[in-house]
């Protein structure tokens, strides 16, 4: 089974070497690991386990994957590209491979040559990559120019095409299905873990080959973590109970964020928050239009936050795209020019943290960016945070 779309993959490539002709760039080394996937997944649809590594794509439509030998037969099954070459500076340290040929930079450049001058090197990924990584790369193309392509790389994830906004659709509406299992177990006397095992055993039930973060389970004090992984703490009554889930699906994520009463009843002060933050949330879906920048869409919600008296307990902003990863650039804070445009997918993410009473509180859906304006990927749970309380 394989995550990739070929048609895509083609389409992708294609603009990495347009990219790297405008820039008379010789070719791009794009730098993946487990956390750091969605680089290399944008070209493969694939990422190893335990070992580092890198794409590389040639201004002559040249593809190969550069890893480590743990990981190559895994990618010649399921990677998109898999012309593979294993490399010292990927591998787990310290482990050996005796049948397994190692190379490293300096026979990769030499290998290279013999098709086509390498004179100029674009890196992307290079604020993830390790020194050493870095380090052997100069090295080994010490004779060329490196150049920083990063930026110009990230641009071409920022705009979907209709097939990723479909992967993105179906994984929303699987994490609306991990929500309606993960609040049927929260109960006075459940361990948070419990709550994180129903919603990922959902998802994994359904489809999801992976989660874009760790799942959200934090009640009382621990949702002030503001991302509080689940422990095995046990809810009490009274409590609220921060929930969130990331699915995967052929890479794309979708999600939900929620707070919901331990004991099923909100006091009234909880109460009037969540009230106060669908407010929120309804604005800043108002302001998703194309051509709107993210300082208009912070602006509208900050308003309200200054009214509420909640401005000194916000942390994060209200908006941010999402992709191969949950939350990825353009984050539309108070100070981003960036300004939204068709296909982009975009969270509507309103929380606070710090709160003496309350603690943490978060709500949050997935959006898609059309002519007439924001269209939830999954309408069933944006009714329901919408209409939770009234």
């Amino acid at each position: 089974m394989s995550y990739y779309n070929k048609q895509e993959t083609e389409k992708r490539i294609a603009k990495v070497v347009k990219l790297l002709n405008e820039k008379n760039t010789d070719i791009a080394v794009i730098y993946f690991d487990e956390l750091n996937v969605a680089n290399g997944w944008y070209l493969t649809g694939w990422v190893g386990q335990f070992e580092k590594g890198a794409v590389l794509v040639g201004r002559d439509g040249t593809t190969m994957l550069l890893g480590g030998p743990e990981s190559e037969p895994f990618a010649k099954q399921s990677s998109a590209i898999n012309d593979t070459r294993c490399f010292s500076a990927f591998m787990v340290p310290d482990e050996e491979y005796p049948n397994a040929t190692i190379i490293g930079f300096k026979e990769l450049f030499e290998e290279l040559n013999k098709k086509f001058p390498v004179k100029k090197v674009g890196l992307i990924g290079t604020g993830d990559m390790p020194y050493s990584v870095h380090q052997d790369l100069v090295k080994g193309f010490s004779s060329c120019e490196l150049i920083d392509l990063t930026e110009d790389y990230l641009k071409f994830r920022y705009i979907k095409s209709d097939w990723e906004v479909e992967q993105a659709r179906a994984a929303t509406v699987l994490a609306c299905e991990a929500y309606k299992a993960m609040k049927a177990k929260v109960k006075d006397g459940v361990k948070e873990i419990e709550v994180a095992a129903a919603g990922e055993a959902v998802c994994r039930s359904k489809g999801a080959h992976s989660f874009a973060f760790q799942t959200i389970v934090g009640s009382g004090e621990r949702s002030n973590a503001v991302v509080p992984t689940a422990t095995d703490k046990v809810m009490k009554n009274g409590e609220l109970v921060m929930l969130g889930i990331a699915p995967r699906i052929n890479g794309y994520a979708g999600t939900f964020g929620h707070t919901v009463p331990v004991s099923g009843e909100y006091t009234p002060e909880q109460k009037k928050c969540l009230i106060d933050m669908i407010e929120v949330m309804k604005v800043t879906k108002s302001m998703l239009r194309i051509g709107v920048s993210g300082r208009e869409i912070d602006k509208e919600g900050r308003k309200l936050y200054e009214k509420g008296g909640y401005l000194k307990y916000l942390v994060c902003p209200f908006a941010h795209t999402m992709g191969l990863m949950e939350a990825e650039a353009p984050f539309f804070g108070p100070n981003s020019d960036d300004v939204l445009e068709k296909n982009m997918i975009v969270n509507v993410d309103v929380s606070f943290f710090g709160h003496p009473t309350l603690n943490g509180l978060r709500v949050e859906t997935c959006y898609v960016i059309t002519e007439n304006g924001a269209e939830p990927l999954c309408p069933e749970f944006e009714q329901e945070l919408l209409n939770y309380v009234k």
